[in-house]
Parts: C-alpha cells; structure tokens; sequence
C-alpha cells in the first residue's frame, strides 16, 4: 500500500456499484466495531498475515526502514487488543468513546482475490472530559475469505501526522 497513485476504475456499472456498496458497508460495520468497543469482533475482520499501519510522514513508504506511529502485523494487533480490553490497563481507562465517520468511499483497483479501496475518516474521541477531533485519509487491501471481505492491510494517514500528537488511546 504506497498511496493514493492508483486511479478508480472508470468501470461504473450494476456490479461494480454493487461491490462498492458492498465495501462501503464493511468499511461501517468495521468503524462500528470500534465506536462500539468489541475489538475481538474488529480484529476478527483482519486475515491472519494483515499488517495496520500508520505512518509517520504523509509521503511515507516504507514500514519497515523508518519510523511509524503503528507499524503492527496480525501478533502485534492481537495484542493491542488484549491491551486495550485487559481490565487493569488503568493508563487506557476509562476506554476512549470514538464515533468513526466514513466517506469517500473508491475502489481503486480490484481482481479476483483483493480490492484496494480509499476512504477519508474523521474521528471524533472523547476521554477524560476532553473531546478531541482526528482526521485521515484510509487505504484498506481486501481480501476474499470463504467469501467474506477481510482485511489484509490498512494504512491510516492520519493529516497530522508530523505534529506532536497526544498519545493515542484508542484504534483509528
């Protein structure tokens, strides 16, 4: 996932509208898990190789070689959320209340097996009497499982990525 190069498909016919609201309902279902609080159901969306990323630099291209706010693959992930549900990690409680807003929705490429969507999200976190407001464009690769979109990599662009951010109590 290198960034927003890849143009939509100019495809706009029954199926491929039907696939994108397809998507657009999995990219919901997927922030109401985490408004919600049911982590093992959002982690359950991630196939078993799945990387979650959010870079560091808005150009940033690589993971591994340079500094990332997350950089987790399928492990790290499943232990993020053991973190965040144990109940003495006092330092994350009271957990984060967040409404994800969605939108933007585009396919940028597709094939049998994966679809590389874009979407834009504002998220709103409110947490010790302080509510907070985030910004970022999203790139999800999904991919079929037993028919089923899953996950296979998100990358979170967060717009301020470069400032200095307060430490981040929830899941983007």
């Amino acid at each position: 996932m290198t960034g927003p190069s890849v143009s939509p498909a100019a495809d706009f016919g029954p199926s491929r509208l039907a696939r994108l609201e397809e998507v657009r309902q999995f990219l919901f279902h997927e922030a109401r898990l985490l408004d919600t609080h049911q982590f093992e159901d959002w982690l359950a969306l991630f196939t078993h190789d799945a990387t979650y990323w959010v870079p560091l630099e808005a150009a940033q291209t690589d993971p591994l070689n340079t500094s990332s706010i997350i950089h987790d693959d399928r492990t790290l992930l499943e232990l993020r959320v053991r973190q965040i549900t144990h109940p003495r990690a006092h330092a994350r409680r009271p957990l984060a209340r967040t409404v994800h807003q969605v939108g933007n929705v585009q396919m940028l490429s597709e094939d049998a097996d994966e679809l590389q969507v874009a979407s834009t999200l504002v998220l709103f976190e409110y947490r010790l009497e302080l509510q907070r407001t985030w910004a970022a464009l999203v790139e999800h690769r999904l991919r079929w499982v037993d028919g089923q979109l899953r996950i296979a990599a998100k990358r979170v662009n967060l717009i301020n990525s470069e400032a200095e951010l307060p430490g981040i109590a929830f899941l983007l």
